[in-house]
């Protein structure tokens, strides 16, 4: 990757989990993380992280129900994706340079 690419990532990163919002920075890090400890939307930032194609109106009504704002599940669901696609690329990238080693 390039030294270009790398400080674009990493100021996207920041950006989601240190930027203005309505959770707070902590939540977004837990949610990047993979952590746990959302409550009522943990099993919809689980869906969204393995397979997004497959959550439901109904599942974000509740997370919605349990108490956690359409602007709030917004953020966290973009954390939690953004945390899971830097773990895969993170992996592929260790993989092609173990393999080219």
């Amino acid at each position: 990757m390039s030294e270009a690419a790398r400080r674009l990532r990493v100021r996207v990163i920041e950006g989601v989990l240190e930027g203005p919002g309505r959770c707070t920075t902590d939540r977004r890090r837990a949610a990047f993380a993979h952590a746990g400890g959302e409550g009522g939307a943990q099993a919809l930032l689980d869906k969204a992280t393995r397979t997004a194609w497959k959550v439901t109106d109904e599942e974000v009504a509740a997370a919605r129900a349990a108490g956690v704002t359409e602007d709030q599940l917004l953020e966290l669901v973009v954390a939690a994706a953004l945390g899971q696609a830097t773990r895969q690329h993170d992996t592929a990238l260790a993989a092609v340079a173990e393999a080219f080693a």
